[in-house]
Order: C-alpha cells, then structure tokens, then sequence
C-alpha cells in the first residue's frame, strides 16, 4: 500500500453499475430539440448535401417524420422555412401572410401532435431580399424599424398554437416588444426562447445553404456577437431575463462552452444550446473518412453541453441518438 493514499478515484469506477451510480450529468431524449426545415409544396424531401442525413420536408412529410421521432420519444422540435426567392421582399412581409406555408406547418404540426413542443424562429433573413434579420436601409440594418415587423411576425405564429417562441434576429429590446405584442394580445402562456448569446460564427454555413438564406452583401457582426467576448453574453442575458424571456440560449454550442457555463451560473432560467450546422457537418464528415466513431463521439459532445449546464440542446442529432437509446 502507498503511505498516505487514502483518497483513491478510481474505486468510484471499476464497474459500469458503479460508474453509472455516481454518474453527475445525464442525457435523454427529453433533453433535445429536434430542428426540422419546412417547404411548400407536397410529397416533397430533398436532403441538405452539406449536412448528410437532414432534409428539407414538404408539410405532409414533415407531418411523418415527426411522427417518427416521437415513436423514438423524442417531444421537441424547432421547425425552420425554406423560402422561395419570389417570396421574399424587403421588409419580410410574407412572414406575417395568412398564406404562408410555414404558419400552415406550424399549425398542423400542432394540430396533429398536440402533446409536443413546438418552437419557432423569429427572424427576417429567411424571408428578407437582403438575407438580413433586420431591415437594411443605405447598407444599415436598423434595429428600432425591425422591432414591429418582428412582432408582427411573432403574432402570426404564436396564432398557430405554438409554445415557444425563438427570436435569433439579435435586435436589441426585441424581447421586451415581443412579450409585450404577446401579452396585449392574450398570448401570455407562448414562452419566450430568446438567442440570448447568438454568435457571429463561421459554424452557420451549412444551415444558410439549407435555407438559401445568406446575407445579401456584408456580414451580421454588427447584431451577432463577436466570438471573442464572454462577459457581452452576460449583459445581453440580463437584458433579455428582465424583459421577459423565458428560455436563454448559447449559439453555436462546441466552442461557446464557457458561456453556456456562465448563463447557468449567473441566471436561474433554462439554458439552450444550439449544436449549429456546422458542428453537425464536422462530425459527419470525420466519420465518413472513418477518423472517429461517431456513435461515441456525439453523446460525448452532447453531454459537454449537460455538462457546461445546459438544460435543453437543440441538435440535428437528436433523431439518431433517439435511434441509438433505442436499440
């Protein structure tokens, strides 16, 4: 025996029941929000070449993939529109159209599946001409003019019957407008998933192919955060728990870590982590060339985010790790 050595780690893992009993962070499918891209149209699935295994789904088969996943248990999704071209303008107004197919999805999508969540995304750039999240005036985005478009926008969808709202635009003071415009108009229990630390990250490039929704010229680092700044999310936190958010988020997730971390410490509300497009691709394309193995390197990376002190993980891996539970 080594004199002195009283303290010994190791006893806490030698056997699996062991290790699993003192395990401090765990992962399930109730943990993880599945993010699914909407098209018009029917019969329709095309998979999105930069981010293998997602698709682009028509209503009716968005219908049945979700159905799908919930057979896997999972009871959370974000849905995301693939606009057309055509239907985009300057000011996002087919954002709010009564014909709009992506208010269609988010409707059926609660009419058929009442029992799950359903969050949404409010942001210009999936429907503005210019690819920006606010309104572009003289190569400007202005902040305090994209206010009433967004919650425009925000009220066509939380008519839907939705549960939670996603602001990603980073405007500031549109949490405050937004849980205003809802509260006036009877929507008080529609919860609030604020992009709270939303990062001007190179990690997006695959979604923005899925959703052909680039900026137009220029880039969005005079809303999105600077990557180099932690102590900004702590402000844009506070700022979004005292206007009314519900739910504060970190996007991307691998390399923002430190500030998942951060948020937990210093706010008692639910923190999300966005495991992004480009973190998905990363680890689909080392795989394919068989560098790692991607059924033990997801759930490692999922659990870093539990824990960093992530309550909810939206992932495009949410499906295969359900899949994976399962088996």
């Amino acid at each position: 025996m080594i004199e002195g050595m009283l303290s010994r780690p190791r006893r806490n893992r030698k056997s699996a029941a062991m290790r699993g009993l003192v395990q401090e962070n765990h992962l399930g499918s109730q943990d993880l929000m599945y993010p699914l891209f909407v098209m018009d149209g029917s019969g329709k699935k095309e998979e999105i070449p930069s981010m293998p295994g997602i698709h682009r789904f028509s209503i009716d088969l968005m219908l049945k993939e979700m159905e799908s996943c919930m057979n896997l248990g999972l009871k959370a999704f974000i849905l995301f529109p693939a606009v057309e071209d055509s239907l985009k303008d300057k000011v996002a107004s087919y954002s709010y159209d009564k014909g709009n197919f992506y208010l269609k999805a988010l409707r059926k999508a609660k009419e058929n599946f009442p029992e799950v969540v359903i969050a949404t995304d409010v942001a210009m750039d999936p429907y503005s001409s210019d690819g920006h999240d606010g309104v572009v005036e003289n190569g400007e985005i202005l902040n305090d003019k994209s206010l009433p478009i967004l919650a425009r926008m925000t009220l066509a969808q939380a008519e839907t019957g939705v549960d939670i709202i996603g602001p990603s635009d980073m405007m500031d003071g549109r949490v405050s407008y937004i849980r205003e415009e809802l509260d006036d108009q009877g929507f008080e229990s529609v919860s609030i998933m604020s992009y709270t630390a939303k990062y001007a990250s190179a990690f997006y490039g695959p979604f923005r192919d899925a959703l052909e929704s680039a900026p137009k010229f220029g880039d969005k680092k005079t809303y999105q955060m600077n990557p180099a700044n932690k102590r900004e999310a702590i402000l844009e936190a506070e700022m979004d728990e005292s206007e009314g958010a519900d739910i504060l988020m970190v996007k991307p997730a691998m390399a923002y870590m430190d500030v998942i971390h951060s948020l937990r410490e210093e706010s008692n509300l639910p923190i999300a982590a966005y495991n992004v497009s480009g973190e998905y691709a990363m680890v689909k394309a080392a795989a394919e060339k068989g560098w790692i193995e991607e059924k033990k390197v997801v759930p490692e990376i999922l659990l870093g985010f539990k824990r960093a002190g992530a309550d909810i993980i939206l992932t495009y891996f949410a499906k295969q790790m359900a899949e994976y539970w399962q088996k």
